[in-house]
């Protein structure tokens, strides 16, 4: 087995997801989405979030949030996020393709979290026309330092789009985890807040592959289903990715993964806060741990065959726990850690 704490896309598929692979694999599906399967997990969406909202899903997040911050400006337009984004440091210039041009303009903010003064002073820097205009306003939750974005930040958030006539687009890349680690209803977080577009990641959370993007605003999604087709997003064998979404949504299984991964964080943060030698970078708020290790110590666990990351995020050592996140890894983890020191 592998000995990581790189990503959360290293996990298998879990469990519900998988016996719902295997249900939809049971007999022959009407293609391209017009199956059982995908209504019924459109259908369980709507529920979930107590709102008639417009699910689309496509193979992975790039694709969903490129697709969708498309759809939501034109080429002449800009989008808003903070300099950490996925949109703008991950994703290889794939919004600004999709949408034929769009510029990102990057914020600044701590925690990693955008705020309105930032917005405010992005919005109102020019508005003449030789500058793109702003349009569009990419929150990430949870954000790529793993905090979270409260239902106040959010509000304040709200307030200062609605005053420039900004929509609001949301990278649910750990959405159920940011769900989990706010206790608030998935509705509270999103269209309740302001929230336009969702893209929430199943990847993430327990699927072998597949994202679903959430219109709170149903008219942007119009003729966003000739938007996925050209880009190469619309699954004939669409029932392989809508089913395991209803496992992880009839189950209760995409809250219960992400509780366990958020779980997992909080006692792997706990025990490094524990040892004299490190630094923890951010509060721990999701499935996320951001720590300072020395050098050495980085080397010698990596000779031991842990996988982590050190260049995302705003630098140091990231631990990402995940739904099969084990107490005995964690531990080795830690064990090897105070031996590397």
């Amino acid at each position: 087995m592998i000995k990581q704490f790189a990503s959360d896309n290293y996990s298998g598929i879990c469990p519900e997801a998988l016996d719902y692979m295997m249900q939809a694999n049971g007999v022959d599906g009407i293609a391209y989405g017009d199956d059982e399967w995908t209504q019924k997990a459109a259908d369980r969406f709507r529920e979930l979030f107590e709102t008639d909202c417009e699910v689309f899903f496509v193979f992975n997040g790039t694709a969903a949030n490129s697709l969708s911050l498309a759809s939501m400006c034109q080429s002449y337009h800009s989008v808003v996020c903070h300099e950490l984004a996925h949109i703008e440091t991950d994703e290889c210039g794939a919004p600004e393709f999709a949408s034929n041009g769009a510029k990102l303009l990057t914020g600044t903010g701590e925690l990693g979290k955008l705020t309105p003064e930032s917005i405010e002073y992005l919005v109102t820097k020019r508005s003449d026309i030789h500058y793109p205009k702003p349009k569009v306003l990419s929150i990430t939750q949870t954000t790529e330092v793993g905090t979270l974005y409260t239902l106040d930040e959010l509000s304040a958030i709200k307030a200062v789009a609605d005053k420039h006539d900004l929509k609001i687009h949301m990278d649910g890349a750990r959405f159920a985890n940011a769900v989990a680690g706010l206790n608030a209803s998935p509705a509270d977080i999103t269209w309740k807040s302001g929230v336009d577009v969702l893209c929430f990641s199943g990847t993430k959370n327990g699927l072998a592959v597949g994202e679903a993007i959430i219109f709170f605003d149903r008219a942007l999604a119009e003729d966003f289903g000739y938007r996925c087709k050209q880009a190469g997003q619309l699954a004939s064998k669409m029932r392989f990715i809508s089913g395991p979404w209803l496992g992880l949504l009839e189950t209760g299984a995409w809250l219960k993964n992400a509780k366990h991964a958020n779980a997992c964080a909080a006692y792997l943060s706990d025990k490094l806060a524990g040892i004299e030698e490190l630094n923890l970078m951010f509060p721990t708020e999701a499935n996320a741990v951001f720590v300072e290790i020395p050098q050495p110590a980085i080397q010698a666990l990596r000779d031991k065959g842990w996988r982590f990351y050190t260049f995302i995020g705003a630098g140091g050592v990231r631990l990402v726990t995940s739904w099969n996140t084990s107490y005995e890894r964690m531990d080795d983890f830690i064990h090897d850690l105070k031996q590397a020191l």
